[in-house]
């Protein structure tokens, strides 16, 4: 077992004695840099325990390699490298970076300190024993929760130590290779049952505070957490974010986890957290797009760390979205370890596909020129597969997800989706599962037509045509079609007659 003290831990990074590439991972203009180069995350995150053995997550490694990841999301927990206090073992961390280094992948460190899901459940046994230098949070009526006060500087300042060691070790193992490229500080802060915690510390607190309950828990976790992240990025300055429970419709704080890193609660948390680069929502309701695209703001670069359980069929037709309507940085499906057969052969095809393709997506998504499309749901799971319609330069392009050669009982609209891409000009790149394009003039008289399509697929970013389509293929020149039962690329070149 390898045990570092936490002077010597933190020392390395204030004397650097492991250097750091110029080239670091970092938000910019909205996009993930990596390597210098704007990076796309395919991702996939861990079960919540997988990463605690090195051993028992090893037959996992080649699998995720084969769907085509090249980043996934590991949880690293304090009570595993702080096991006693200012003794820290990181040989978990160590075998993580290893393995994901030995297969090609990149890593998302998720840091679970104080807070994984609202509780304190990963917090080492001696902060768990130790009440009165670690309180609790008291709910309304006075019950002790397994929620840490977020109002004892004891423990944010143990917890701050603890990840400013991790980071400082990062540096030293990864400094220079960059295989962990962001960091998530927690994991889905926010307090439950009441919209506040209780205590004598936090009563007082709100006793002076002019603002909501829910408002004054958001600034109590967003200082806390700043502190912890601030500590981090002295040691050690990759990107980093925090993660949102979701709420269901007309519920209250609370029923909710009450003050976490929600939408409608941006503000105090980009105010108290500065060292915070983007909140990301977890989102494992139907309505998908609804929720993320409130996080679609400025400054706010989207990332879903957390989709719903890997294997949905609908995950294609969201990464689309994220990607394609709101410029995002990051898709990422839960339990990726445990995926089944099917669901690991749609991942790896749709993760193929957008890998050959980030050098074109994320120029696009610079430069204005992309789009996407899936249909809109409810929270009740209705699904509106009306068609939708955007104008990319000369031409709009109505995208429609029913299928015209595909039985209505053989089809789910919902998992269908895709993107539309400018390549300049009259050329276009449209991708997706089961959407029929139909295009026409943005302006003026007259049709457009397609003059070639080509199926193909990309290679190093560049695109392999394999067959031209005509005829049946695009109902005599009426449409662009991608079939339901595939994930597929097609270069279009349109013109005007």
């Amino acid at each position: 077992m390898r045990w570092w003290p936490a002077m010597a831990a933190l020392a390395l990074a204030v004397l650097g004695s492991a250097p750091v590439r110029a080239q670091m991972p970092a938000v910019r203009d909205g996009q993930l840099i990596v390597d210098g180069k704007p990076f796309l995350i395919l991702g996939g995150e861990l079960g919540n325990s997988s990463a605690s053995s090195r051993s028992w997550l090893a037959p996992a490694w080649p699998r995720l390699r084969a769907m085509h990841l090249n980043t996934v999301l590991a949880p690293v927990s304090w009570e595993l490298i702080e096991p006693v206090e200012g003794r820290y073992d990181f040989a978990s961390v160590d075998g993580l970076v290893e393995d994901a280094r030995a297969h090609g992948l990149r890593l998302g460190l998720l840091w679970f300190g104080a807070w994984k899901n609202s509780m304190s459940t990963y917090v080492p046994a001696w902060v768990k024993r130790d009440a009165r230098r670690f309180p609790r949070a008291l709910a309304a009526d006075g019950t002790p929760q397994e929620i840490l006060s977020a109002f004892a500087p004891a423990t944010r300042d143990a917890d701050a130590r603890a990840f400013a060691a991790l980071m400082a070790h990062l540096r030293q193992i990864d400094g220079e290779t960059h295989t962990v490229i962001l960091v998530q500080v927690e994991n889905e802060i926010g307090f439950l049952p009441d919209a506040r915690e209780h205590g004598p510390v936090a009563d007082a607190a709100f006793a002076r505070y002019p603002g909501s309950e829910e408002a004054f828990t958001a600034e109590a976790y967003a200082r806390y957490t700043e502190a912890v992240a601030a500590a981090g990025k002295r040691a050690y300055p990759l990107p980093m974010y925090v993660n949102g429970a979701q709420g269901r419709p007309g519920r209250k704080p609370g029923d909710y986890p009450a003050g976490g890193p929600l939408v409608h609660l941006l503000v105090p948390w980009k105010r108290n957290a500065p060292s915070i680069d983007f909140l990301a929502p977890d989102i494992y309701f139907p309505n998908f797009g609804e929720i993320a695209r409130r996080y679609a703001l400025p400054g706010n670069p989207v990332f879903v760390p957390e989709a719903n359980n890997a294997g949905d069929p609908r995950a294609a037709a969201n990464a689309f979205f994220v990607f394609g309507a709101l410029k995002g940085i990051g898709f990422s499906p839960f339990s990726i370890d445990s995926i089944d057969a099917p669901g690991a052969a749609r991942t790896a095809a749709l993760y193929a596909m957008l890998d050959g393709m980030m050098p074109v997506i994320v120029r696009a998504q610079a430069q204005g020129r992309i789009a996407g499309f899936a249909p809109a749901v409810t929270f009740d799971g209705a699904v509106d597969a009306a068609p939708q319609t955007v104008t990319l330069g000369d031409h709009v392009f109505t995208v429609g997800f029913i299928d015209p050669w595909t039985a209505a009982t053989a089809q789910v609209p919902a998992e269908h989706g895709g993107m539309i891409l400018w390549m300049g000009g009259d050329d276009y790149l449209v991708a997706g599962t089961g959407i029929t394009v139909t295009v026409a003039p943005a302006k003026g008289g007259g049709r457009s037509g397609l003059e070639q399509v080509d199926e193909g697929r990309f290679e190093d970013g560049r695109f392999v045509a394999l067959r031209r389509l005509n005829g049946d293929q695009t109902h005599q020149g009426r449409h662009v079609r991608l079939p339901p039962d595939a994930i597929g690329v097609q270069r279009v070149r349109l013109y005007r007659y």
